[in-house]
């Protein structure tokens, strides 16, 4: 199933009205998916929204809204600042969509949309998001947005009782978007 002929996917910055479903994201096992790492204080993403709106300089995130926005947000997409030895910045990004929008063709089209905006708006020449081996619906999604696999991180999540690899892929300011 594809979103509906006329509809848009766009980022926009955190409202108030969008902490219930952050909330939502700490404290309901399962809703994130394979990231799901335990109960997480559900009182931080009001915290947060409070301290900056989550637009940090070096940790942010933005709501993925659907127009018409009929049903509130989709989801919602974090980026942090990393840097490669000491002079290399770099941005990694994160997605998760409430399950309701899932297979729908946004998670690739908000990844895009988040990666040209950090190149238009920070002079960082790479952008990076990992996933589970397991998630190929993830991986299909960076690939349509853009990204390359990198390889293997081995051993780079403790999850379920267990240490698990992970997937690096990458998308550098030269790779041409494709929106």
């Amino acid at each position: 199933m594809h979103h509906a002929p006329g509809s848009t996917v766009r980022l926009r910055p955190v409202a108030e009205g969008d902490l219930a479903m952050l909330r939502r994201f700490a404290v309901e096992p399962g809703l994130i998916g394979l990231d799901w790492a335990g109960f997480r204080d559900a009182a931080a993403p009001a915290r947060r929204f409070a301290e900056d709106g989550y637009l940090g300089e070096r940790t942010g995130g933005l709501v993925v809204q659907v127009d018409p926005a009929e049903d509130g947000p989709a989801g919602y997409l974090s980026y942090l600042q990393g840097q490669y030895g000491g002079r290399a910045p770099y941005w990694e990004i994160g997605i998760v969509l409430l399950p309701e929008w899932r297979g729908r063709g946004i998670g690739w089209r908000a990844q895009a949309l988040l990666c040209d905006y950090l190149f238009s708006h920070t002079p960082a020449q790479r952008i990076q998001a990992g996933t589970h081996a397991e998630n190929t619906a993830e991986q299909r999604s960076l690939e349509k947005a853009g990204f390359h696999l990198e390889g293997v991180v081995r051993a780079c999540e403790f999850r379920a009782g267990a240490w698990r690899d992970g997937w690096l892929y990458s998308r550098l300011r030269d790779d041409p978007s494709p929106l």
